[in-house]
């Protein structure tokens, strides 16, 4: 790999261990300021909704200068969302702008990948990329969960600099500020990401064109006989995984007889198999077999079927890894396709923006129908079963799906220096 790639995972690393640092820190904040308990699940929503309300201008914002720019454009908003939540602004206000830099930053940090590099290295760097992001998704929750603990807070908050009020007086806030270091160290990393040398569009002023581009890109590549599959499996990973995040909480709850405490610690599990699948995709699967992972989607929902037999934590524990390893082995190459077609089509940022509306629209609508689940008092076990068999077959029918694209278009897989036709 270039060097200039691992100086673009630095960036990833840091921007995405302060984002979930972040998440612990404003639920934290929430509590202080005893704000009823329903308002910490909605950070998530207020965090999710950027990348949905603003796909149609997110993409184009990406394409119009180098991405190294966007990208730290873009952490200069989250590190605005930080500080607004310092000085006082509502967490959920606060997590919403660190949203919407989020929003902001995701078509240019996988776009770059497919201007920086050649495509036969696609599904590793999105491999490193995504692994990188788990590692730093999990080592951002305990950084944030360590840093609110009652001892290790009254520690830092000691500290004091000679004849200076720092002004940072409670947990929350001391959480927040160590964010925000992170923030500054990967918006000191995109200063040094390379500039690509592709063209860029000036964007267009317009919003209603903008909107109506957007339309049309999203139109483009869900026609596309191998931009439609690809969009619909990270589309449905996406929010599928973001519903099991709920799932295995109640489900280890329920089975396992385990507290929030050891049962959240279930999500890192499922998380290091989620990273161990990347890394064995992005070290077997070329772009040229990405398809033929598609199978595995649909392995992943029957195994799901299994948590319900289980209830001991030694089954519980390989039995998550497998579903993660799984999940990770078959999302890269689909995301890595996906990145290729949309580059090929309409450029990488209005790709990443249209990828980014589906699968965060998708998380909108399925955890907000686990929600209406449990609400009904619906068994966590009968909540499993739907999940896996929803998963099992929205995969199979995207595989009956491509298998006719095949047929349609015997050449429809063909790979030469141009890239996939």
């Amino acid at each position: 790999m270039p060097f200039g790639f691992y100086i673009i995972m630095a960036a990833q690393f840091f921007s995405a261990l302060a984002d979930n640092a972040l998440l612990i820190a404003a639920i934290a904040a929430l509590r202080e300021m005893q704000a009823p308990s329903e308002y910490e699940p909605l950070l998530k929503t207020f965090f999710t909704v950027s990348y949905v309300v603003l796909a149609a201008f997110v993409g184009a914002f990406a394409d119009s200068m180098p991405k190294w720019r966007v990208m730290f454009i873009s952490n200069t908003i989250k590190i605005i969302g930080c500080s607004m939540m310092f000085f006082g602004a509502h967490p959920l206000v606060a997590y919403a702008i660190v949203g919407l830099g989020a929003a902001a930053y995701s078509p240019a940090k996988y776009g770059i990948l497919t201007e920086y590099l050649p495509h036969r290295l696609l599904v590793v760097a999105n491999g490193w990329i995504e692994g990188l992001t788990v590692g730093a998704i999990i080592l951002g929750v305990v950084i944030g969960g360590t840093l609110i603990k009652p001892d290790v807070a009254a520690t830092m908050l000691s500290f004091d600099f000679p004849l200076i009020d720092t002004g940072v007086d409670t947990a929350g806030e001391m959480a927040v500020c160590v964010v925000a270091v992170f923030y500054l160290l990967a918006s000191l990393f995109n200063l040094y990401i390379p500039d690509t040398g592709v063209d860029h569009k000036p964007v267009r002023r317009n919003p209603l064109y903008l909107i109506h581009e957007f339309n049309h890109c999203l139109a483009l590549l869900w026609r596309d006989k191998l931009g439609q599959v690809s969009l619909a499996v990270t589309t449905l990973f996406w929010g599928a995984g973001a519903t099991l995040q709920f799932i295995v909480i109640k489900w280890a709850e329920a089975a396992l007889a385990l507290d929030l405490s050891h049962s959240s610690m279930l999500q890192g599990v499922v998380a290091v198999g989620v990273a161990i699948g990347a890394a064995a995709a992005a070290k077997m699967i070329t772009l040229r077999k990405s398809v033929r992972v598609i199978p595995l989607g649909i392995a992943m929902g029957i195994i799901v079927l299994v948590m319900n037999f289980v209830h001991e934590v030694w089954l519980a524990v390989p039995l998550l890894i497998l579903i993660g390893g799984l999940s990770g082995f078959f999302v890269v190459p689909m995301n890595a396709l996906l990145q290729h077609r949309g580059h090929i089509l309409m450029g990488a940022g209005h790709s990443i923006a249209v990828q980014n509306f589906n699968e965060n629209l998708s998380i909108l609508i399925m955890t907000g129908l686990y929600y209406a689940m449990v609400k009904a008092d619906l068994s966590v076990y009968w909540v499993l079963t739907l999940f896996g068999l929803f998963v099992s077959s929205a995969m199979y029918l995207v595989k009956r799906r491509h298998d006719a694209n095949q047929r349609e278009h015997d050449d429809v897989i063909h790979l030469d220096d141009g890239g996939l036709h």
